[in-house]
Parts: structure tokens; sequence; C-alpha cells
């Protein structure tokens, strides 16, 4: 199981000597507790999967290929990565993003919209799919999911749902992609992770991008969400 005890020792180990976590989100408590912040980043080891950026559409965060002609497998790596309802704040690592939106939008649950999907059908790999989503309707609520490769057959999806207390100001749950670096790569494994969020928006977002692998790194951003419910984006690109 993760150590989800200690902020700076999962920070250390699972991001800034972590040649390759790949996708990561967390979602958490601003230091000084008068936000809540959802960080999204995106990593690639091929030339398509770096031909990419952020862009922003109003509370939308989204993926775009920097050079259309160079897309490859567009289905996994151009999609709506953060998504606002009222009160409640979506981000995922693919169009599952959607899915949840939708899900939600008709009444549904988050975790019945995500039956419906599968992990990523990129073999060798069966990237999984990572999810979460900040429930601000009431008492603040932390929904986080993994859809992944069900190790004895991956033609099979297993379906973890986390509804961990909300953490405390300056931390956040983080869930990545992968393990670390490999051919196949690592899927993701255990519980989420307790991450550091110490400093305003700009600070949290740059240590972060700072500390992803510099060669790998693509795209990174931060929602901030304040009291009101009001919410802002921004992004670091590579590109």
């Amino acid at each position: 199981m993760n150590d989800t005890g200690s902020p700076a020792r999962n920070f250390a180990r699972h991001i800034a000597s972590n040649r390759y976590p790949g996708r990561g989100l967390i979602i958490g408590r601003s230091a000084g507790d008068d936000a809540w912040f959802l960080l999204y980043w995106i990593m690639g080891r091929s030339e398509s999967s770096r031909n990419r950026r952020f862009a922003i559409e109003g509370p939308v965060l989204r993926t775009e290929p920097v050079d259309p002609a160079r897309v490859v497998a567009p289905e996994l790596i151009i999609y709506p990565a953060m998504l606002e309802l009222p009160g409640i704040y979506i981000v995922a690592n693919g169009d599952q993003s959607r899915t949840i939106y939708d899900g939600l939008r008709g009444g549904g649950t988050f975790e019945a919209a995500l039956a419906t999907r599968e992990r990523e059908p990129d073999a060798p790999n069966y990237t999984p799919r990572i999810s979460g989503m900040l429930d601000l309707n009431g008492p603040p609520a932390v929904s986080l999911s993994v859809l992944r490769a069900n190790p004895l057959d991956p033609a099979h999806t297993d379906r973890l749902t986390f509804r961990p207390d909300p953490p405390p100001p300056g931390r956040g749950l983080c869930l990545t992609t992968y393990m670390g670096d490999g051919d196949p790569l690592p899927g993701f494994s255990g519980d989420p992770l307790l991450m550091p969020l110490e400093g305003g928006a700009e600070e949290v977002m740059g240590t972060y991008w700072d500390a992803l692998d510099e060669e790998n790194r693509v795209a990174i951003a931060l929602k901030s969400v304040t009291r009101d419910g009001g919410s802002e984006l921004m992004t670091i690109n590579r590109l």
C-alpha cells in the first residue's frame, strides 16, 4: 500500500525523482484554507504525446495538438481534462471526464458513470484512466477513481473508487497513471498519495512543474476554487 502519511516523501519519491509518473491529478486545499486546488499534468515519451498543450475555454481545460498533422490516436490524447457543474469540479486524464459530466447532469453518480468505461486500449501498457471529483454542494467531498487492467487478464478492467476524507489545508490527494518508467509502463497501484500543496496557486503549479522530469513533461494546469464557488484556471505549456 502506498504511504499516504508523508507528503514530502511522497513528493520526493513519486514526483521529483520519478522519471515517468505519467499523467497525474491532485485534489486538495490551499495552505491558507481559502481555496481548493485541482492540479493536472500531462507527460509524454512519444512524439505524438509530446505534440500537445493545454487550452482554457472558460471553466474548461482541454488538451489540443500543437501540430494537428502529427496527431496519432486522437481519441486517447485529445479530451476535456477539467469540467464543471454547479458546485462540482471534475478532473480526468481522458474523455471519461465527459462521461462523468453527462452522468451527473442526468442525475447519476460518479461511480455509476465510470462503470460504463474501461482502461485505455493501448496494449501493452493498458494505461489506467484516473479521475477525480470535488463536490462542494454541502460538506466538501472528494471522490477518486482508477480504472486499470486486471492483472490476470488485461481484457478486463478493475474499477477502484476512493472516497477519502477531504485533506487538511496544504495537502492534496494524488493519482498518477504510472508508478514509474518501464516497458511496458507499470500502472498506478495502491491508495491515493497524500501530497503537499504549499503556497499560492502559481507557486504550487510551479513547484510541480519544476519537479516533473524535464524531458518528459508536456503541460500542467491548476484550477483554484474559492469559497464562493468561483474558479480560475492557469497553465504552463512546454510548447
